[in-house]
């Protein structure tokens, strides 16, 4: 290993670059798509490494005027540079959509004579973004420093082979991972789109002698007007609340950090935040708590839900739901609660299980949960109680429901076992990142 300078592995030109301050980019400048212009790259782009996102363009002349310096190349490395998420990394497909960053944004353009792009990756996730950043807890906002003292930091630099097999070992974990989630997304929409075949376009498979197994609204099966829902659902179909569904519920807990007096039971708590994460659409951070062993009925079970009934936002709505299974309790170290901001419930028959969490995110996904939100001190609360006991819903034959029980019980069971892997491949990865960089362990050891 030697050491270097981090501007002596960029392009000597335009190596580091800080996106454009001041009036460069305000709205008055931005025109509509077209195939002449270039689009402004956000800071979501990193953050959701979904190169997408992007709702601002400028023109051909603009560009050419004033934001040439500031062009994106493919393989460039974008790197958020303020907010709480500062510090996170990006690298440009190759078939990108010509652009430019915004101010939120560092540009890395690497010399590729003297580092390999994978290895460049982990290594500032591993060691140069701690060294950019500083430590946690800074009471400033986050921000950057100037591009001089970014320039001038100095870290290990193997030589370039040995690079690309640490680069190689760690992409390969990382690519599994992406596989296991491909693989999970369309197990999800497999389930979805039965839902919306069956229970949203109501072309279930008809196992009357009449029906013969058809699609029931296609092969002509007798649909009657409901006044209630204002259009029409299948005959012998009821139509009630969605309280009529639910058997009981139990409000969140919190608990404390340490274990204190008679707050003994170690338990992980689910929070809003961390609802996308257990459906498997990103990452779990529940804190680890100790709550009153009185309180052990607040667990969660098996063919339970959490409903985050705080939070949201302006674009987003309280509301969102995961359900609980054998399967995802057994990704947890510890019994599971919900927070305070969260509410668990149960349902009378659990025949209706899935059927009652694709439901709910039909409604959600369609906005109706924006309607049945109400403010305390400027949060946004889901009015549970009135929503559950007046919004009504069709309710299909408990036969039906039980075969998509059947039928989605057994994506599920893929989709867990994947996600359970993604944790060890991830620890995995964790665990050899610093290790690999910092020199402990060699790849020939590693792998």
């Amino acid at each position: 290993m030697s050491k270097v300078r981090f501007q002596d592995i960029v392009k000597q030109k335009d190596g580091f670059l800080r996106g454009p301050f001041g009036g460069d980019l305000k709205k008055d400048i931005f025109v509509e798509k077209s195939c002449d212009t270039y689009k402004v790259y956000e800071q979501g782009v990193v953050l959701n490494n979904d190169e997408s996102i992007g709702r601002y363009y400028i023109s051909n002349d603009y560009f050419k005027k004033k934001m040439y310096r500031f062009e994106v190349k493919p393989k460039d490395f974008l790197v958020s540079c303020s907010g709480v998420n500062y510090g996170a990394i990006h690298q440009l497909s190759e078939n990108i959509e010509k652009g430019v960053i915004n101010q939120a944004l560092l540009r890395i353009r690497l010399d590729s004579e003297k580092v390999d792009d994978n290895y460049f990756y982990y290594l500032f996730k591993a060691l140069i973004v701690n060294m950019i950043v500083g430590k946690k807890g800074d009471s400033t906002i986050p921000n950057f420093p100037p591009l001089s003292v970014i320039k001038a930091l100095e870290f290990e630099l193997p030589e370039k082979d040995y690079q690309i097999q640490i680069g190689r070992l760690l992409s390969h974990l990382d690519k599994k991972i992406e596989l296991n989630n491909r693989i999970n997304a369309e197990l999800e929409t497999m389930a979805k789109t039965l839902y919306d075949y069956w229970f949203v376009q109501f072309d279930f498979p008809d196992d009357s002698p009449q029906g013969q197994g058809k699609p029931y609204k296609t092969a002509g099966g007798k649909m009657v007007y409901n006044p209630t829902l204002k259009r029409e659902i299948p005959l012998g179909w009821e139509v009630d609340t969605l309280a009529s569904l639910i058997k009981s519920d139990k409000t969140g807990d919190w608990g404390k950090e340490e274990p204190e007096g008679n707050y003994t039971l170690q338990v992980d708590c689910i929070r809003g935040a961390d609802i996308n994460g257990l459906n498997g659409n990103g990452k779990i951070n529940a804190p680890n708590r100790y709550i009153l062993q009185k309180n052990d009925h607040k667990l969660l079970a098996p063919f339970d839900y959490v409903i985050e009934i705080s939070g949201g936002s302006p674009t987003q709505s309280t509301g969102r739901i995961a359900y609980i299974t054998d399967d995802v309790l057994d990704r947890f170290t510890h019994p599971l609660i919900c927070s305070n901001f969260c509410k668990a419930i149960s349902l009378r028959n659990k025949d209706l299980f899935y059927c009652f969490a694709y439901l709910w995110n039909d409604l959600y996904d369609n906005g109706v949960l924006f309607g049945w939100e109400g403010k305390t001190s400027g949060i946004k609360n889901l009015l549970f109680d009135s929503f559950v006991t007046k919004h009504q819903v069709p309710i299909p034959p408990l036969g039906l429901a039980k075969q998509f029980f059947d039928f989605v019980a057994s994506l599920e069971q893929q989709k867990q076992t994947l996600l359970k892997e993604n944790v060890r491949l991830e620890s995995l990865r964790d665990w050899l990142l610093p290790m690999l960089m910092n020199g402990q362990v060699t790849v020939g050891e590693a792998s």
